[in-house]
């Protein structure tokens, strides 16, 4: 029998399966207007603490899936900063 939670396995698939298609939206239109830096560096704190989480308490498979996703947001975090300078020059914003 699996030592790890089904529920916490499936909540992180789902957002490791919905990232990508920001990541693949930012990078096909080079729009990143309207995306939240704050929002997605909270984002990876929150990942940041579910991993400590497992490490301290319940280190198992399910940790690297906090990583993965952690990745995934810091990647699409890294977008924001390539694009938005030339999106605001676009826009006409300083």
């Amino acid at each position: 029998m699996a030592d790890f939670s089904i529920w916490e396995v499936l909540f992180l698939l789902c957002f490791a399966v919905s990232w990508p298609v920001s990541i693949i939206k930012s990078i096909r239109t080079k729009v990143v207007i309207g995306k939240s830096p704050l929002f997605m560096s909270l984002v990876i704190l929150g990942y940041i603490f579910g991993i400590i989480h497992k490490v301290l308490n319940n280190y198992d498979i399910v940790t690297w899936l906090y990583a993965f996703n952690a990745l995934l947001v810091a990647t699409d975090l890294t977008l924001y900063f390539v694009y938005i300078g030339k999106n605001r020059r676009d826009m006409g914003m300083k």
